[in-house]
């Protein structure tokens, strides 16, 4: 179990307990004590140095205004020689001028994903300039430290992988396998999330929400299951779990008022 909260000046206090509470009441459990992003700096520094040291990183004092016109805000590596303005705060940046043709992932839900990480995202950051670290980098170390082989969220994060990817192959790390599950969507193709004053999970309501969710993951549970205790619902699915019946799906409607 791992809780990514690496950016302090946004975490709403009393979170973290809110989220262990909800995934036990839905029955999902973890092996040893869990890891918390913050406390991880010392490792992210390390690996940074290390990219550092081998030229795969570098400063940069650059706004997000100094790149504002380019497409799709596309970092043309303007720092690469040298930070713009040496007296200000930088972030550190990954080169990707030397990654080569495009990177290609397979994946398990969405198949064949490809992206040319340095012509569509540019030298992407690693720590930001107010100090703090980027997810792209720990999330890379983190999966490394704690063993990670399979790695399943949101298709809105498909196109981080490549980055991941870009990262794992230049500190030696091994790639966990992907599986980017279809996004919940509102009658007009918006995500659901918090962002969209989405409620948030109900654990009075776990059994009837793990067998709606399993049926909009084309996995339904019997009908003597859905209102059956989370625990059972869970050893059904992992039992009968086929990636295959969501391959390409990227989108489910929701029927939640």
């Amino acid at each position: 179990m791992r809780i990514e909260d690496v950016d302090r000046g946004r975490e709403v206090a009393g979170a973290s307990a809110a989220i262990l509470r909800t995934l036990e009441a839905f029955g999902l459990e973890w092996d040893g004590p869990v890891l918390y992003q913050h406390t991880r700096g010392e490792a992210y520094a390390d690996h940074l140095a290390r990219l550092e040291a081998a030229g795969l990183a570098y400063r940069c004092s650059c706004s997000r205004a100094d790149f504002a016109g380019e497409p799709e805000g596309r970092y043309p590596g303007t720092c690469r020689g040298g930070p713009r303005r040496p007296e200000g705060p930088f972030a550190m940046r990954l080169r990707t001028d030397g990654l080569g043709s495009a990177i290609s992932i397979e994946d398990r839900a969405q198949g064949c994903f490809r992206q040319d990480v340095a012509a569509e995202v540019g030298d992407f950051v690693l720590r930001r300039r107010d100090g703090f670290w980027s997810y792209q980098l720990a999330v890379v170390v983190d999966d490394a430290y704690q063993g990670v082989t399979d790695v399943v969220r949101g298709l809105d994060l498909l196109d981080n992988t490549p980055r991941q990817r870009a990262l794992q192959a230049a500190l030696g790390l091994p790639s966990p396998r992907t599986l980017h599950l279809p996004l919940l969507v509102d009658p007009d193709g918006g995500k659901l999330s918090k962002s969209r004053a989405a409620l948030p999970a109900d654990p009075a309501r776990a059994p009837e929400t793990v067998s709606e969710i399993l049926a909009a993951l084309r996995h339904p549970v019997p009908k003597m299951l859905q209102r059956a205790p989370v625990g059972e619902q869970l050893s059904w699915a992992v039992e009968h779990w086929n990636p295959s019946r969501i391959h390409g799906v990227r989108e489910i409607l929701s029927t939640a008022s």
